[in-house]
């Protein structure tokens, strides 16, 4: 995004509140800045940048909509990369929900220890799906094989 001219000198984008306890035991705001720019910061930006711009030379506003299109663009990219994540956290669920049932073999990180048995029922995670093989619990990271379980 191009750097946004006319802000005053020693600007910064609002706080997220927070308060702190001094000495006296009495309570005191804490300015504690934002991580990330967000659209909420952005049209604070654009809105202070149009408040102190100069009467003589008003803002461009090619610049502007280029600003408000990147502004969107970014929006936009943010809510695909959301949807993008759910997706495979549901194709990631599906897949191994398939696998109960089915013989699997594993892998630690480190290549240390391995396994392999039937899977007896898979448990959701918010490092993701993590299989129930005999007594061993196996993220489904670590499984490096998949045979079907012959039936009596």
């Amino acid at each position: 995004m191009p750097a946004i001219s006319g802000m005053p000198s020693g600007f910064t984008p609002a706080p997220t509140p927070a308060t702190s306890v001094d000495a006296t035991g009495s309570s005191q705001p804490v300015r504690v800045p934002k991580q990330e720019l967000d659209k909420d910061a952005f049209l604070q930006l654009l809105v202070t940048q149009m408040r102190y711009q100069d009467p003589s030379q008003p803002m461009d506003t090619t610049q502007m909509m280029a600003q408000t299109s990147q502004m969107t663009t970014v929006e936009q990219l943010t809510t695909l990369v959301r949807s993008s994540q759910a997706a495979f956290a549901s194709q990631q669920q599906l897949s191994s929900s398939a696998l109960v049932g089915q013989t699997v073999q594993w892998a630690d990180t480190e290549l240390k220890t391995s396994g392999s048995g039937a899977v007896s029922a898979v448990r959701f995670t918010a490092d993701g799906p993590v299989l129930r093989v005999g007594d061993a619990d196996v993220p489904l990271a670590q499984v490096t094989g998949v045979t079907t379980t012959a039936t009596a």
